[in-house]
C-alpha cells in the first residue's frame, strides 16, 4: 500500500495518497487556519469549516426518506434512520445490551465499571453522566432571599417572585393576539405561541425529532439513554418519567403504602 502515497511532507515524513490530504496536513505544521466569517471561529480543515457553517445558515442537506426529518451532516442521518430500522449495532460485551449510538454503550459500560468522570466542584461527588452532574448542580444552587409570603416558595431574584405572586393573584398581563389566550408569565405566552407558529427549537441530537419545550425534550431524551430516575419506594420498579411512576402508583395501590 505504501507505494500509492505519493505525496510527502517535507516537514515530518507523512505521505499521503491524494495532495489535498497533504495541503491540509501541512497546515498543521504551519498552524494555518480557516475563519468562520460568521463568528470567527478557526478550523484546520475546508470540509470542518462547511459543516459548521450550517450551524449559522441553518443548511440540513441530509433528508430522511421515510419520514422526512433534515440534518447538517450525513452521520446524524444515519443515526436517526435506526429509529426505523430498529438496528442497534454497539455491543456490550459485558451483559450483550445492544445500542443504536456509541455515546450510550459508553454510558452503559460505566454501570459495569462503575466510572464516575463527571466530579462535582463543590462536594466532590462523582456522576457518570453529565446530565446527572447537571441536576445536582441545583442542589447548591446561589442563596435564594426572595420568598413568597403566600406559599414559601423561594427565589434568588426579586423579579420571579413578582412573576410568581402574578399566580396567586390571578393576575394574566400577557395575552396572545392570535386566540386571545392570557398568561400570567411571559415564558408562557411565548410557549403558547409555538402552538400557533409550529416552532420546535429543541431537537434531539440523536435522531433529529424536535419540541416546543425543553422539558419534552429532556423526557424523550431518556428514551435513547435508558435512564430511570423515577423509582417506587415500595417495590424498586423504576420509571424514565415521573406519570409512568404515578401511573404505577395508582395500579398496584403503592402510594398509600408510600405515604403510610
Amino acid at each position: 500500500m505504501e507505494q500509492y502515497k505519493l505525496f510527502t511532507c517535507k516537514l515530518c515524513g507523512s505521505a499521503f495518497s491524494q495532495n489535498a490530504n497533504l495541503k491540509r496536513h501541512v497546515r498543521m505544521h504551519k498552524n494555518e487556519q480557516l475563519y468562520c466569517e460568521i463568528c470567527g471561529k478557526a478550523f484546520s480543515h475546508k470540509g470542518k469549516l462547511k459543516i459548521h457553517t450550517r450551524i449559522h445558515t441553518g443548511l440540513k442537506p441530509y433528508s430522511c426518506k421515510i419520514c422526512g426529518s433534515a440534518f447538517s451532516q450525513s452521520n446524524g442521518l444515519q443515526r436517526h434512520m435506526r429509529t426505523h430500522t430498529g438496528e442497534k449495532p454497539y455491543l456490550c460485551k459485558i451483559c450483550g445490551s445492544t445500542f443504536s449510538v456509541n455515546v450510550n454503550l459508553k454510558i452503559h459500560i460505566r454501570a459495569h465499571t462503575g466510572e464516575k468522570p463527571y466530579s462535582c466542584k463543590i462536594c466532590g461527588k462523582s456522576f457518570s453522566q453529565s446530565t446527572s452532574l447537571k441536576n445536582h448542580l441545583k442542589t447548591h444552587a446561589s442563596e435564594k432571599p426572595f420568598t413568597c409570603n403566600i406559599c414559601g416558595k423561594s427565589f434568588s431574584q426579586k423579579g420571579n417572585l413578582n412573576a410568581h405572586l402574578q399566580t396567586h393573584a390571578g393576575e394574566k398581563p400577557y395575552s396572545c393576539k392570535i386566540c386571545g389566550s392570557t398568561f400570567s408569565l411571559k415564558g408562557n405566552l411565548e410557549t403558547h405561541m409555538r402552538t400557533h407558529t409550529g416552532e420546535k427549537p429543541y431537537s434531539c441530537k440523536i435522531c433529529g425529532k424536535s419540541f416546543s419545550q425543553n422539558i419534552s425534550l429532556r423526557t424523550h431524551s431518556q428514551i435513547h439513554s435508558g435512564q430511570k430516575q423515577y423509582s417506587c419506594k415500595v417495590c424498586g420498579s423504576t420509571f424514565s418519567r415521573k406519570a409512568n411512576l404515578n401511573t404505577h402508583l395508582r395500579k398496584t395501590r403503592h402510594y398509600h403504602m408510600e405515604q403510610a
